[in-house]
This record gives C-alpha cells, structure tokens and sequence, in this order.
C-alpha cells in the first residue's frame, strides 16, 4: 500500500533500549521505504550511531519524511544506552514510553501501535512493573479485562487459549468459559481488523487424536464438542475438535482462516516451523491495533549489527493492513 496523508502513522514504542530495539527500526525504515508510514517513539541517543532519522513534532509529520529515513518522536530517557547492557535507569522510560503510546492510539494520532521487544525482568527490577508482560500491561490501560494472543503469518494464524504455563496445568486452565470467550473475541476481531465477516475457526483438540473417542482424553467429549455445537447453533462457522497432528499441513490450513489451540506449543510449533522469522504477534481484544514482532530484546546480538528485522518489517506491514481494513469496516 502506498503512503497516505489521509491516515494517522503507526507507533513503534522503542521497546527496551539496549536490545534490538532500535536497530531493527532503522532496519524496518530503510527497507519500507516509506511504503507504511510510523514514526519510532523514543529517545534518538538510543539509535545506532550513523542512523538516518528525522525528528518530528507531531506524528502526522510521519508522512513527510525523507524515503529510507526513520521519523522519530522524541521522547527523553533518564540514562544513554549500552547495546547489551540493560540500565535500570530507563526502565521506567520503557513504561512511559508505552502509556505515551497508547494515548496517541486512543486520541487517533497513531492508526496502530507495534511494540519492539521489552524486557520484562528489568522492568520489574529498575521500575517495580507489575505485569507478565506487554500484552497485560496494554490491557491494563485500555481497561480491557481478556484479552487474545494470535500468532500469524502468510499462510497460518493461531491462538494459544492457553499461554505461559506449564504444560501440566493445561488441563484445569483450559475450561469451556475459556475456550469460549477466545472464539467469540476472535471471531469479533477478524471481522473488525481482517474482513472476514464469518471467520472459519478450527479447533484442535487437547488429547492425541483429538481424544479418539475418549480412549485418549474425554474433554473432547466431555465438553468440547457440546460447546462446538452449541456455539455452531449461533452461526459460528466451528471445526473440531481436531486432531492436533493432521490440522497444520497445507492442504488443512486452506479449510480454515485461524486455529485455535489448547496451549502454547501446540500453536507457536507450526506456526514457528512454517515461517520463523516472519511471524507477528497481534493482540486481539484491545480496542485498538497492537502488532509486535514475535522475538525478543535478544541482547547477545544487540549493537553489533546482526539483528533480522523481518518480523518487525512483517508486524508493521500487517498494522498496516489491519488498519486500512478496519477503515473500510467503519466506512461500509
């Protein structure tokens, strides 16, 4: 899609200064080319010395800057940065920079916000951060109680219902309420930030053979297919549940437009497996637009120039899309 005025820019939060963050933003400028127009909200000593980049004053000035050149809203931190080296001196930067952010979503100056990776121990420890992590956080400050994390790429979207716990709590966490709460809040939001005005959703099942028959597992039988069907009843366009095992390879994808899983690697393994580096992680249940890349500070590599930004490239791009469909929703 090519740059418009007639639309608000993406904010990209800076994220934790001393991982990647900001490399892969000048990266992500340099290779758009202007094609998704964003300004990076943060600190300019933070980039990468040698860095093209523009300040601005207002995000509309995002449209405006020279091709290849990053905008840059500034937003002032307590402390330079070291690449590799967090500073518990700019946690709170971090934090602010992300309640900065999600106000210029909520007042429409920012179409969408893409979040670079935090670190959420330095959070807790520099800034006394109180929550798992970004997605929680954002919720908290839409005043959003649930929330959906989907996984996506070209050809595959996914959903853990289930997220970071062990694998032994899966069973008593994966409840009907659950299950059902992230069909409805999916189905709600590819219609909104997707177009698909009746999403087709596959569900796999928790147990190998998704049960079979209940020689592996019940809740297949106990509740998952009485709440399929009930839901189905309502015009859910529902499959499953599924075996695991048989529902990732192409021609199965092709029957559905998301998955839904039981838990965390029965969705992040194929989706992880199809397209590693350009997976995106979206947020679904907020009120606004929220994409991520779906890697982390990674401060091994930090500063020395080997960062990828292709997920980053990937979660602006399908910020984009998202929120030129949502406009088109809006407008009929």
């Amino acid at each position: 899609m090519s740059k418009s005025a007639s639309t608000a820019p993406i904010v990209l939060s800076c994220g934790e200064p001393a991982g990647v963050g900001p490399e892969i933003a000048v990266k992500a400028a340099q290779a758009l080319d202007g094609s998704v127009p964003f300004f990076w909200l943060g600190d300019p000593r933070h980039l990468p010395h040698g860095a093209r980049f523009a300040e601005i004053s207002d995000p509309a000035e995002a449209h405006h800057v020279a091709s290849g050149s990053l905008a840059v809203l500034r937003h002032e931190f307590h402390a330079l940065a070291t690449p590799g080296v967090p500073d518990f001196a700019n946690a709170q930067g971090v934090i602010d920079v992300l309640r900065h952010a999600v106000a210029l979503v909520q007042t429409g100056q920012a179409s969408a916000l893409c979040t670079a990776p935090i670190h959420k121990k330095v959070l807790k420890d520099g800034a006394g951060f109180a929550y798992p992590g970004h997605t929680e956080f954002l919720a908290h400050l839409a005043g959003v109680e649930r929330v959906v994390m989907m996984l996506a790429c070209p050809e595959l979207r996914v959903v853990p219902v289930t997220i970071h716990i062990a694998l032994r709590d899966v069973p008593e966490a994966f409840t009907p309420e659950l299950l059902e709460e992230t069909i409805r809040i999916t189905a709600a939001d590819l219609a909104t930030f997707w177009g698909i005005s009746a999403p087709r959703i596959a569900i796999a099942g928790l147990n190998p053979h998704a049960g079979e028959g209940g020689a592996m597992g019940d809740e297949e039988l106990e509740w998952m297919i009485p709440l399929i069907t009930r839901l189905k009843g309502e015009g859910f366009d529902l499959k499953g549940p599924m075996p695991p095992d048989t529902m990732f390879h192409a021609a199965a994808r092709a029957n559905y437009d998301v998955a839904l899983c039981a838990y965390h690697d029965q969705a992040l393994i194929p989706i992880k497996t199809i397209d590693f580096a350009g997976g995106v992680n979206v947020t679904l249940g907020l009120p606004f637009i929220r994409t991520s890349p779906d890697h982390g500070t990674a401060f091994d590599i930090a500063g020395r120039d080997k960062a990828d930004p292709t997920s980053l490239i990937a979660a602006l791009k399908m910020a984009h899309e998202m929120s030129h469909a949502k406009r088109q929703k809006d407008h009929g």
